[in-house]
């Protein structure tokens, strides 16, 4: 199982915080939610085997769930409250009942499953399964695997394009990238989408690991991470659609380019638009930035210690680092081009998450266990408001916002 790049960390205590009492209480100086609204952030913790979840309208730890061993990665169902978690040692999935927060379902899928992507109808999921090379379909009405296909060396993530038609996977022990035709699902035969037919393979890519693909299916863009470049590749279009016919070239795949990042590029962060794609450059304690539409690095910029993770704000304005080296997230103007200050976390911040409202954003500390919540806007700006604590080496969250009527 791929582990993270070696990060270095350094130990902080939370009392100069001054965190709320872990009872919980109503946030206060927050929008209103609707009665009957709940919303929940899920933690998987590596190192414990869990998932934390956390009650983000009380601000609190809600409870803890035990699920495989070395959980990796989680994904969110957009058509019903479910969500999944990757168990890369146990190679299975746990389904998660968002309504009722309990594990309700364990799927068998091969050797260290490292990500699962759900399709935009909720009926189907794809996994990459590291140890085994190899992408499973699930049927997640039957919750089961339906099909499997074979993929390049140690594929590390898989995602699917948001028209539905393309799953993207990156291969990092093979430097590649497979891409599958994905049958859409028909709601009048169930048993549509549950092949994988390969399309093509672009290689040249050192440690293909994350990927990100435009809002309109045209292109994806991937992490080189053994190396310091980001691939660009063209997505086929659809036959007989506006594009194929404007352009007959353009319903094949195509490797676009190769572009030069930093060192250790090891997230692609894009902007809500699809405009522009922000790099993490682990080695090189900087980030990149990419034009879309041209394929063109815009230039790279110093951000902090050891960047980790990215996230564009809804408004397409401020894009947020965490630095892991420093125990803070950078905040850059991207419309300005300029910084714009940074905020303390817990002790080596990692992936990052927005809630619903984007009013929080979510840090989860690889070292010291927890989850930092911040205020992204406030009097004084954006500020740490308190730390929830999670498990043992926290990877991955998901946020589910349940809507009662």
């Amino acid at each position: 199982m791929p582990t993270p790049h070696p990060y270095s960390f350094r130990f902080v205590t939370l009392a100069a915080f001054g965190l709320l009492s872990l009872s919980g209480c109503r946030r206060s100086s927050f929008p209103d939610v609707p009665v009957g609204y709940r919303e929940y952030a899920y933690i998987s913790n590596g190192g414990s085997n869990t998932v934390t979840v956390l009650d983000l309208v009380y601000l609190r730890q809600d409870r803890t769930l035990q699920v495989g061993a070395n959980p990796t990665n989680l994904a969110v169902n957009p058509a019903r409250n479910e969500i999944y978690v990757a168990n890369a040692q146990s190679g299975t999935i746990s389904v998660i009942d968002a309504e009722v927060n309990r594990v309700v379902a364990t799927i068998l899928v091969h050797r260290q499953p490292s990500f699962i992507t759900v399709d935009p109808t909720g009926h189907r999921a794809y996994v990459a399964n590291y140890g085994s090379n190899s992408v499973s379909v699930l049927d997640l009405d039957r919750r089961r695997e339906v099909s499997v296909a074979g993929a390049g060396e140690q594929p590390v993530q898989a995602r699917i394009s948001p028209d539905g038609r393309t799953l993207v996977v990156t291969n990092h022990g093979s430097g590649s990238v497979s891409l599958f035709d994905v049958t859409p699902y028909d709601s009048t035969k169930p048993s549509s989408g549950a092949t994988l037919h390969l399309r093509s393979t672009s290689s040249g890519c050192q440690g293909a690991s994350d990927t990100v693909i435009l809002p309109d299916s045209s292109k994806a863009f991937v992490a080189c991470s053994a190396g310091h470049q980001v691939m660009a590749v063209g997505l086929a279009a659809a036959p007989g659609s506006w594009a194929a016919k404007q352009n007959p070239s353009l319903t094949t795949d195509r490797m676009l380019a190769l572009l030069d990042v930093g060192k250790t590029p090891v997230h692609l962060a894009m902007k809500p638009d699809g405009g522009e794609i922000f790099v993490s450059n682990f080695d090189s304690d900087s980030f990149s930035e990419i034009a879309t539409w041209t394929n063109e690095v815009g230039g790279t910029y110093a951000i902090g210690n050891r960047p980790a993770q990215g996230i564009v704000s809804g408004d397409n304005s401020m894009l947020w680092i965490s630095n892991q080296g420093a125990d803070s997230i950078g905040l850059y103007s991207i419309d300005d081009g300029k910084l714009a200050g940074s905020v303390r976390t817990g002790s080596g911040p990692g992936v990052l998450a927005f809630s619903e409202d984007q009013h929080l954003l979510l840090a989860a500390d690889t070292h010291s266990g927890d989850v930092a919540v911040i205020r992204t806007a406030g009097k004084q700006g954006p500020a740490l408001f308190t730390i929830l604590p999670a498990g043992i080496s926290p990877n991955s969250i998901a946020i589910k916002a349940i809507h009662k009527k």
